[in-house]
């Protein structure tokens, strides 16, 4: 299988400026669906200016917020992480505003274990202070993660979740069967074991996701050029467990834009947005994508192959 992907962004600052030309965002700018479904604004997550452009016009308030925010900007020292945080701060502050009484949050973060398990400790202190109740602590396991030989190998992605008011909330089934017995209990006077019990043979997901396959360039929903893409099922189940079909979710780091394609297969409608014009193209040219093709991703190809072909140099 030939493969023709684009290299990380991040590290390309080059190629990254052929790209800009063939974005149809420029800073500032909101792309309103033509089917009237989404909005994707080239825009900053933190400023409450931008972010009312996002939302003024559009389908209303969101029930749900699935945020992704650049944590190796604090792992990575680009930040200290006492900046790391005032920016968070202002930047939940800013989504807060963006999401109706009864909503939900969920935010992606990382813990460094070589430096602090930052920034995933001091975010939750500082969320202490926001009004929103912590819902749960959702670890997804990576298949690979850091091959060190001299500590534990690092597979989790830490998911946080938090709510205010009574949003929705439909229990979600993976596909693992329950195969663990003798737990029994009895339910209108019949003895009954756990696999008795629960409204089908598989298991509901708990806060241990060990079932979700992380991304990588094999997967039809690989897009390459972007680091650290989430799961495609991991963010349709937050979706569909946290919103109703026809609600508004809200996402101001795009990156890839998973959020989006999750919104289009499952009837909601998406508000999103990225700093880079780069990643908003990204995600508009990744809907486009699947709605022409049924494609969720580029697997080895990239957004980009009809103007520039393959980016990827030789193999190593």
């Amino acid at each position: 299988m030939k493969r023709a992907p684009l290299p990380r962004l991040d590290r390309d600052p080059a190629l990254r400026e052929r790209l800009v030309p063939l974005c149809r965002l420029q800073p500032g700018e909101v792309w309103a669906d033509p089917e009237g479904s989404h909005r994707v604004g080239c825009l900053d997550a933190a400023d409450p200016a931008q972010m009312a452009r996002l939302v003024s016009g559009g389908p209303g308030l969101a029930t749900l917020a699935v945020q992704d925010p650049p944590y190796n900007l604090a792992a990575f020292r680009r930040r200290t992480l006492e900046e790391y945080v005032a920016w968070c701060r202002r930047w939940v502050s800013v989504t807060l505003g963006c999401l109706a009484a009864d909503a939900g949050l969920y935010v992606w973060l990382g813990a460094d274990q070589r430096h602090g398990f930052q920034p995933l400790p001091d975010f939750m202190i500082m969320m202490r202070d926001q009004p929103m109740e912590p819902r749960s602590f959702v670890t997804l396991r990576n298949q690979r993660g850091y091959g060190t030989q001299k500590n534990w190998m690092a597979v989790r992605q830490e998911l946080l979740a938090y709510t205010r008011g009574a949003p929705p909330f439909t229990v979600q089934y993976t596909d693992i069967p329950k195969i663990l017995r003798g737990y029994y209990k009895d339910v209108a006077g019949r003895r009954t074991e756990n696999t008795d019990r629960g409204r089908g043979k598989t298991i509901r997901p708990g806060n241990v996701w060990v079932d979700v396959q992380q991304v990588f360039y094999r997967l039809e929903e690989n897009v390459s050029g972007c680091y650290a893409q989430k799961p495609l099922p991991a963010i349709e189940r937050i979706v569909a467990a946290a919103s109703n079909p026809g609600d508004v979710v809200l996402d101001t780091f795009a990156h890839s834009g998973t959020t989006l394609v999750a919104c289009e297969r499952l009837g909601r409608r998406a508000l999103t947005a990225d700093i880079d014009p780069v990643y908003c193209e990204i995600t508009i040219r990744r809907l486009e994508r699947y709605r022409h093709t049924g494609k969720v991703g580029w697997q080895n190809s990239h957004a980009f192959e009809a103007e520039l072909g393959d980016l990827s140099g030789p193999e190593p």
